[in-house]
């Protein structure tokens, strides 16, 4: 296993060709400062690059959260020159993990609030363990959620509810965000980053042309018209069917053995 660090704050581990992108701000709860958010944009820029990298597992280094959102803090020094000048770093952070190419898992244990939990959000898969308590509270402290969790909840959970989460900046223990569909699979106290690491080896022995195809068809496909949709699907098809993972599949299965991708 080999590791990277990208700034002071953010780590990224190699398992195979699966890459964990650790949160590792454990003295202020991986809180999203100025400096953290610049080197979460640097590290998935990265990931995005390595076609080495066919799932990556978001995770934290702290043992009793995940994230606890921005950095209010380091905020309250600001200026409203400063608070402006910001934006753009947070926001390359959040889109960052939202534009990663690659299926992506978000590992979560104790608090994912705000921004913490709009980090999770934009993963493609939730794994919670049992100490989880997610929210969006921002309306409490008298702004919204800034980093997509506006977009991505209704597209989640629906208008309704998002909106119910939403205004009441209520928080969520971990057996009711998974009835809520908040996230997508409740596991053992201590186990997120276990089960989120072994569905992630599970998916990156696939295609990882194929993976990045279908995650390009989810995306860019939600929300349109159904004909539309199908047009989008038949463009990220035409982008495998010719490929050299496709031919490698259709070898692999005939002769009844493991494929080997390579990649392209």
């Amino acid at each position: 296993m080999s590791e990277e660090r990208f700034g002071e704050f953010v780590l990224v581990r190699r398992h195979g060709f699966v890459a964990e992108l650790v949160l590792d701000r454990p003295k202020a709860m991986n809180a999203v400062s100025t400096e953290m958010a610049r080197s979460l944009a640097a590290a998935c820029a990265a990931l995005g690059a390595d076609r080495d990298a066919r799932v990556v597992v978001l995770t934290s280094s702290h043992e009793r959260a995940f994230c606890v959102g921005a950095d209010l803090k380091e905020r309250n020094s600001f200026s409203d020159a400063d608070l402006l000048r910001q934006r753009p770093v947070a926001r390359g952070a959040y889109t960052g993990v939202l534009e990663l190419p690659m299926p992506t898992i978000a590992a979560v244990h104790g608090f994912a609030l705000g921004g913490g939990f709009e980090l999770a959000l934009s993963c493609d898969l939730i794994v919670a363990d049992r100490t989880a308590v997610v929210g969006l509270p921002e309306v409490s402290v008298g702004v919204i959620p800034g980093g997509g969790g506006t977009q991505l909840l209704p597209r989640r959970v629906g208008a309704a509810r998002a909106a119910e989460l939403i205004f009441s900046a209520r928080r969520v223990e971990a057996a009711e965000a998974a009835g809520l569909g908040l996230v997508d699979r409740v596991v053992d106290e201590g186990r997120d980053r276990e089960e989120a690491l072994e569905l992630a080896a599970r998916i990156a022995g696939n295609s990882p042309v194929g993976l990045r195809a279908a995650k390009r068809a989810l995306r860019l496909g939600h929300g349109l018209e159904l004909r539309a949709g199908l047009e989008v699907e038949d463009a990220a098809w035409r982008s495998v069917a010719f490929s050299g993972d496709r031919a490698e599949g259709v070898a692999a299965f005939n002769e009844k053995r493991a494929p080997q991708w390579p990649g392209e």
